[in-house]
């Protein structure tokens, strides 16, 4: 890695970014490059590089979320907790710079037919699946924007299907700028992106974007060189956001990959609320 992809936004700008980290195994992880001890550090330093305004991960377990918060700095926070009842397990957290950005709301809510029932499980769903959500205003431009970030199921592919349903109703009942950020185990024209992106609800960012930073590169990467293929990880806009640039972030930091996904940047422009002159 020489110098970040796209680093640090300057204002008004925003750099986001979605990323599925790969949640920590045991010491015996096979291949060794899925080994925890190794991509702790290539992930810090790919974070510390970088430094998004906001960073939508997956896969997240407790000890990694400190990982993370730590190598963006002491300007960053979190929002979510495990996805099982406790809280337990893996979370689809929120990072984000609250030098830059005021927290007004969130929650995390699960995809199912029981939304308010942390660790509840429909459509054929393997693990419980969930969705956070968070409000922010700009300090820099007094913009809103709302943040949802997810992690959709990896085996059944209703379950996919009707979790991208809820969400797209719940992105349209949003006021306001939408960014929605998540590994959707599924590809550009599948029914989850079809749902999420009907009525322009969202757009895809990478469509969208003046300019693109790296090649369309597969986002499951599985530690091994990029290849053109299915981008699995999305980040998606409401239509009225200026994609400045956009990037596949196949890098590798210190010889190797800090996870077996591939994380998706953007740096993009809130618009003026409507009124605004």
């Amino acid at each position: 890695m020489s110098g970040p992809l796209i680093g640090p936004a300057e204002p008004p700008a925003l750099h986001v970014m979605t990323y599925n980290v790969r949640r920590r195994l045991g010491a015996l992880t096979w291949p060794p490059a899925d080994r925890w001890s190794r991509r702790r550090p290539r992930l810090a330093a790919l974070l510390a590089d970088e430094r998004p305004t906001i960073v939508g991960a997956q896969e997240v377990l407790p000890d990694q979320a400190e990982v993370i918060r730590d190598a963006l700095g002491p300007a960053y926070r979190f929002l979510g907790h495990g996805r099982a009842p406790g809280p337990r397990g893996e979370a689809c957290p929120v990072f984000y710079d609250h030098t830059r950005l005021s927290l007004r709301d969130w929650r995390q809510v699960a995809l199912s037919e029981r939304p308010d029932e942390p660790g509840s499980v429909s459509w054929g769903s393997v693990f419980p699946r969930v969705y956070v959500w968070a409000t922010f205003v700009d300090r820099v431009t007094s913009r809103e924007l709302t943040v949802v970030n997810t992690h959709l199921d990896a085996f059944s592919s209703r379950a996919r299907r009707r979790s991208a349903e809820q969400l797209h109703r719940v992105v349209a009942g949003m006021p306001g700028t939408v960014v929605l950020l998540g590994d959707l185990n599924a590809e550009p024209g599948s029914a989850p992106w079809r749902s999420l992106m009907r009525d322009r609800t969202l757009d895809d960012a990478w469509r969208r974007a003046e300019r693109r930073l790296s090649p369309e590169w597969g986002t499951f990467g599985g530690y091994r060189r990029p290849r053109a293929g299915r981008r699995l990880d999305a980040l998606l806009v409401s239509p009225h956001v200026r994609v400045h640039s956009v990037a596949v972030n196949a890098r590798r930091v210190d010889g190797g990959w800090p996870s077996d996904h591939l994380p998706v940047h953007a740096l993009v422009s809130l618009p003026e609320p409507p009124g605004a002159s």
